[in-house]
């Protein structure tokens, strides 16, 4: 006998309060302990750089040479924008109070924590943050935590391994090789590789596997600013016809999928995300039309001296076919993503869909994904 009607209300209610608990009472972003007693008088963010930072990563920026140091392991040049916008100033600061293993980096990066307060590690690094000069490259504070569904603003060069497996009714489980390569300072490349397995409807209820329809995108940054904390862009995604649509692996026609996306970051690390846009196949005997509207409300902290970080969400998703009397097809995606390694370019994220309309008919998932941000560094690198 199906226990459909009894699990998932018990389902909802219990993920739904875990995480809109996470979100409202645990505690933000922690900070180490900081040792050194009071700022530096009168010191300017330069001074203080000069001082402190100029020996090994130079006057202007672009690093001391090898033959000067010491030591073959390259400088990082402060000056290429494309490296220095993409952390949020945590992390520089986190490097430059506990030294370079704090994120898994080198020891040869030194600890700054008993030599500088934590005022003046802010005015060094926003003294760094001046050497890059093209302010077309959004902050990396506006890089939110990816939520399950809803698509980001930011523009990045991630790999997303991401998986739903229906968690009652009919077996199947549906998964994506997402690939996104950024493009100067606000564009993005992606391609979507789909596939999965479904449970035949048969006596024998054997399994099939296929390939699903294969995407191709962009995304562009038409906004952005630090001091207000929001980030706005505009995407799309060509969907070609490359699955078997006779077993579900695809809706059989190209499909165009016009979509906006935008961030905010609010006080105390909450942060938001939302998408909306359309479906338009070329087909419409084979496809209905579709709008669809997303949002994610999320909140990060971290482990204390720079740790694991944590942040829950909590997504409502939308979609509704465009003719007359259509219904908004409505789900709820609570979910809880964290940072696996050191480096914290490694992350996992696993969440529950629950339908709140017609729950009868539409299946509960269990959603996750492991997320590889290759730009900064091996998957390898950093634990």
């Amino acid at each position: 006998m199906h226990s459909k009607g009894a699990l998932r209300p018990a389902g909802m209610v219990s993920a739904t309060i875990l995480i809109l608990a996470l979100l409202l009472f645990w505690p933000p972003v922690t900070e180490a302990d900081n040792h050194a007693s009071s700022p530096r008088e009168n010191k300017s963010g330069q001074q203080v750089y000069q001082e402190a930072c100029a020996s090994c990563h130079g006057l202007d920026g672009r690093g001391v040479s090898a033959d000067q140091l010491g030591f073959d392991l390259p400088v990082p040049d402060f000056t290429d924008c494309s490296f220095a916008t993409r952390e949020p100033d945590v992390d520089w600061i986190a490097v430059s109070h506990s030294g370079g293993p704090v994120r898994g980096f080198s020891r040869l990066m030194p600890a700054f924590g008993e030599a500088l307060s934590r005022q003046d590690l802010e005015l060094a690094v926003a003294h760094l943050r001046t050497f890059c000069r093209d302010s077309a490259w959004p902050r990396g504070e506006l890089n939110l935590p990816r939520a399950l569904a809803t698509e980001k603003a930011f523009p990045e060069d991630e790999a997303v391994f991401t998986s739903s497996i229906n968690a009652e009714g009919d077996g199947g489980v549906s998964n994506k090789v997402i690939y996104e390569k950024r493009i100067g300072a606000r564009s993005q490349f992606e391609a979507v590789v789909p596939f999965g397995w479904t449970k035949e409807r048969s006596p024998l209820e054997n399994w099939s596997g296929g390939l699903g329809d294969i995407a191709i995108g962009g995304k562009h940054a038409l906004f952005h600013s630090l001091e207000t904390g929001s980030i706005f862009s505009v995407a799309g995604e060509l969907v070609l016809p490359t699955g078997d649509s006779a077993k579900g692996f695809g809706k059989g026609t190209t499909v165009i999928e016009p979509f906006v996306a935008y961030g905010q970051l609010f006080p105390a690390a909450f942060f938001l995300h939302a998408q909306a846009g359309v479906e338009l196949p070329v087909d419409t005997d084979r496809a209905s039309r579709e709008g669809f509207w997303r949002l994610a409300l999320g909140r990060t902290f971290e482990q204390r001296n720079w740790g694991r970080a944590w942040s829950p969400m909590v997504e409502f998703l939308a979609a509704r076919d465009l003719e007359n009397g259509a219904k908004v097809s409505w789900d709820m995606l609570p979910q809880l993503q964290f940072t696996l390694n050191t480096r914290q370019n490694i992350m996992f994220d696993i969440g529950v869909r629950l339908p709140i309309t017609d729950s009868g008919t539409r299946n509960t998932q269990i959603v996750f994904y492991l997320l590889w941000d290759w730009f900064d560094g091996g998957f390898l690198e950093g634990w």
